[in-house]
């Protein structure tokens, strides 16, 4: 099984690293509740006392961090993300990164870091004897600028375009992340025109937080350098495919795969079954979190790929949860596909849920419905609600009320995260309920 965990960089180690590569500042990296990603940036003088120590900050400014009265935070670097940066261009001096754990003043963690609240679930996971794995799939879309939605290129999925920037882009990015300890399996053109994704390779789910927030400023990064535009925007065009980022999930005890079973039904164990089922009662109460934006709700729609219906299958790929094809010989590959996450989430808080909701399954003892292998799009309302196929929410303010309803959510969040996670969701969706849009105006102006 790829990537166990990051190797046990010691102080010592990262010390003697800065000093032979010439390091001369190193960005101290971290995530608002939101999955924006923050950061600061210290001398090589004052690494030593970081690493001990952490630095000082001022978190009232953070989203969702912390009031003016009690604004004091830490910020701790974890010896096992330092990273070398690839160099620039005229540069003579290398600059380092490392993610941070942050801290309360006297050393206990901040229940808003959603570091720390992914932590917490993983640890509940690790007292039941599992190591959590995830594979996320970031589809993005590159433009000419950030002022518009026009494209680089007119190709399709697994298209090779000649004469295509975006070819240079994709090998560029791949190379820099290859640089920065992150492994990758593939890149290719998606669906839509300008639509792209890179492939990370499957690994604990701590280290691919990390990677993801480290992935997405890379592509965008790149795209900068190049003079264009990169962006994970859910459903930034109307008509065509939005960008999703499926999460292929699976846990092991040690070196087995505890959701392999080579008698059962997909080669599923009744523990994997039972995660499937967890995943598929709490995908509505979980969909804020996933996708957490306005926009993230113009994506779940039927008709382009992106699940909107709470089934489960084999090959359907419109359905929220797939099963990929198992091969013989690789059942440490088995694993199910949740379809419905946006590549714009915090995804410490996204993988948060997802181990949660898998684990009250499992916890429970839940079966699963049938496996849906029809097109779930194409049967009318009365043929799903036979089925027993419900949807997921249709909007951020229908989202947000399921998720304050939650105790999983909740649970799994930790009342900090959980409440201004909530507050600052219905702040967005109140300013966005009262804005007059371009579509009312050309609609309604005319005729009212």
């Amino acid at each position: 099984m790829a990537g166990k965990g990051k190797s046990a960089k010691s102080k010592e180690y990262i010390l003697k690293v800065a000093k032979e590569n010439n390091v001369r500042f190193a960005h101290l990296w971290f995530t608002d509740i939101l999955g924006t990603l923050k950061s600061f940036s210290i001398t090589i003088d004052e690494l030593e006392g970081a690493l001990e120590e952490g630095m000082g900050f001022d978190g009232s400014s953070i989203e969702g961090f912390a009031r003016i009265d009690e604004s004091d935070m830490v910020a701790l670097p974890d010896p096992d993300t330092f990273q070398l940066l690839p160099p620039r261009p005229n540069e003579n001096h290398t600059v380092a990164r490392m993610f941070c754990d942050i801290l309360k003043p006297g050393g206990r963690p901040f229940e808003g870091d959603p570091r720390y609240v992914l932590k917490k679930n993983l640890k509940k996971a690790s007292d039941l004897g599992f190591t959590f794995y995830v594979g996320p799939e970031l589809e993005y879309f590159y433009f000419k600028d950030a002022k518009s939605t026009e494209g680089l290129d007119a190709g399709g999925y697994f298209d090779l375009t000649p004469l295509d920037a975006a070819n240079d882009l994709r090998r560029e990015t791949v190379i820099t992340l290859e640089q920065m300890g992150i492994g990758i399996e593939y890149s290719h053109h998606e669906a839509a025109p300008s639509q792209h994704e890179i492939d990370m390779r499957y690994t604990d789910a701590l280290t691919m937080a990390d990677s993801v927030m480290t992935y997405r400023l890379v592509v965008k990064q790149v795209a900068i350098n190049q003079g264009v535009y990169a962006t994970f925007m859910p459903k930034p065009v109307f008509g065509i495919n939005g960008s999703g980022m499926h999460v292929h999930q699976s846990l092991f005890k040690g070196d087995r795969n505890a959701f392999f079973d080579a008698k059962g039904k997909y080669y599923l164990s009744k523990l994997a079954r039972s995660y499937v089922a967890g995943l598929l009662k709490y995908a509505p109460e979980i969909t804020s979190i996933n996708n957490q934006w306005i926009n993230s709700y113009k994506r779940l729609v039927p008709g382009y790929e992106a699940p909107c219906y709470i089934s489960w299958a084999k090959r359907n790929r419109s359905d929220l949860i797939r099963v990929p094809e198992y091969r013989p010989g690789r059942e440490k590959a088995t694993r199910i596909e949740l379809r419905s996450p946006d590549p714009a989430c915090n995804p410490y808080l996204c993988f948060s849920v997802m181990l949660a909701a898998g684990l009250k399954g499992i916890e429970e003892g839940m079966e699963p419905p049938e496996p849906v292998e029809e097109n779930v799009y194409e049967m009318s309302a009365e043929e799903r609600k036979a089925r027993g196929i419900a949807t997921l929410p249709s909007s951020l303010d229908d989202a947000i009320r399921l998720t304050e309803k939650s105790k999983l959510v909740k649970e799994a969040l930790g009342d900090h995260v959980f409440n201004a996670f909530i507050k600052n969701k219905k702040v967005e969706w109140d300013q966005y309920r009262i804005h007059v849009t371009k579509y009312e105006i050309d609609k309604y102006l005319p005729i009212l």
